[in-house]
C-alpha cells in the first residue's frame, strides 16, 4: 500500500504546523476565558520551535538530494 504523502508533503505540514503554533504561543493568554485550563507558554513555544527545526531538517535534505543529483 502506497503512503499518500510524499516528503513534500509532510514538510509543507511541518511548516504549517510551526507558524500556527508560533503564533498562537504568542496571542494566547496564559489562562483562556473563563475555565480552568492553563495554557503552558513556554511549552507551546518549545512545541512550535522542535516544528520548526524539523522543517529546516526536511529542507536540509531536499537541498541535499538536489545538490547529489546534479
Amino acid at each position: 500500500m502506497d503512503f499518500p504523502l510524499s516528503f513534500w508533503d509532510i514538510s509543507l505540514w511541518l511548516a504549517v504546523t510551526a507558524i500556527i503554533l508560533l503564533i498562537a504561543s504568542e496571542l494566547v493568554s496564559p489562562h483562556y476565558g473563563r475555565t480552568s485550563i492553563l495554557i503552558n507558554k513556554n511549552r507551546l513555544r518549545n512545541a512550535a520551535l522542535a516544528m520548526s527545526i524539523l522543517f529546516l531538517i526536511t529542507v536540509g535534505i531536499r537541498i541535499y538530494g538536489i545538490i547529489t543529483s546534479m
